[in-house]
């Protein structure tokens, strides 16, 4: 649960360019939250959503990532920084695959 009541700033509503920040619910939309801002976030925006969520549900998120979602790169880094194993077979399918449209 968030730690402090609170909305998306204006500023980050470029990491969640298909719906408005302020139709997005803090506690209902966390892992869509958390998954945009680890995948695309700057500092300042990584700094924000350590501020609202705990570091176990950001943990989490990482831990259950969504089938084809991530960038292989930040996936690795997030597992890295949390010391998460993540099963090879569920890292591959969360990683975003750009080629299978390319062809």
């Amino acid at each position: 649960m968030a730690k402090i009541k609170s909305k998306i700033p204006k500023k980050m509503q470029w990491l969640f360019w298909s719906v408005d920040v302020n139709d997005l619910d803090l506690k209902k939309d966390k892992n869509y939250i958390i998954l945009q801002a680890l995948n695309y976030g700057t500092w300042e925006d990584l700094k924000w959503l350590f501020k609202i969520y705990s570091e176990r549900e950001i943990k989490n998120t990482v831990k259950n990532p969504g089938r084809g979602l991530w960038f292989r790169g930040v996936l690795n880094f997030w597992n890295l920084m949390f010391s998460l194993k993540l099963k090879k077979k569920t890292f591959e399918k969360a990683i975003l695959n750009l080629e299978q449209y390319a062809k």
